[in-house]
């Protein structure tokens, strides 16, 4: 099975971006183990930092080295990615000759409450990330518009529509994987 890290762009403690990192990883059950990677310690991306990598940068470059794939699981801060986000994929990324996403491939997807969802921050995303990655899923674009019924205490997706694209997304980058030689 491919191991997969998570990273979602949200620091909030009730995030609804979190819930569906969870719910999408009980859906992955028996084809891909999620590994979330936490991002909220990081400090601020600095150059100068580089050559002495803090504790927190080590943590989650060695979290993405050793999965086969990249999960981003993002919510849209004004018509874009959360700085949170972008500090990390710049930590990640970095020096250049050393970055984690060196062979790795990668999927976006989003939730929330607006009817554009996640549209301009994934579009942001995939120029950012498709730069970063070897291969990055592109179909199926997945927008999720978010409800609090959306997703129960369990992690279960109680919309059979929601559900059935959310699975097709897991195959899809399923596919993707196994399309890719390992890193």
């Amino acid at each position: 099975m491919h191991k997969i890290a998570v990273i979602v762009g949200s620091i909030r403690q009730e995030s609804i971006n979190k819930k569906l990192a969870r719910a999408l990883a009980k859906l992955a059950e028996g084809k891909l183990v999620f590994d979330t990677v936490q991002i909220d310690d990081l400090p601020l991306f600095n150059q100068d930092d580089e050559k002495n990598l803090p504790p927190a940068v080590q943590r989650i470059k060695a979290a993405i080295r050793g999965a086969d794939g990249v999960l981003f699981v993002t919510p849209e801060h004004n018509r874009s990615i959360p700085a949170a986000l972008k500090n990390a994929i710049d930590w990640a990324s970095r020096p250049s000759k050393e970055s984690a996403f060196s062979g790795k491939v990668g999927a976006i997807l989003g939730t929330s409450r607006g009817r554009l969802s996640t549209a301009l921050a994934q579009s942001h995303l995939r120029v950012i990330a498709g730069c970063q990655l070897d291969a990055l899923l592109t179909l199926p674009e997945t927008y999720i518009n978010f409800t609090d019924a959306l997703i129960d205490v369990d992690a279960n997706v109680t919309d059979e529509a929601v559900k059935t694209l959310l699975v097709h997304f897991i195959d899809g980058f399923v596919r993707l994987l196994e399309r890719s030689p390992p890193a």
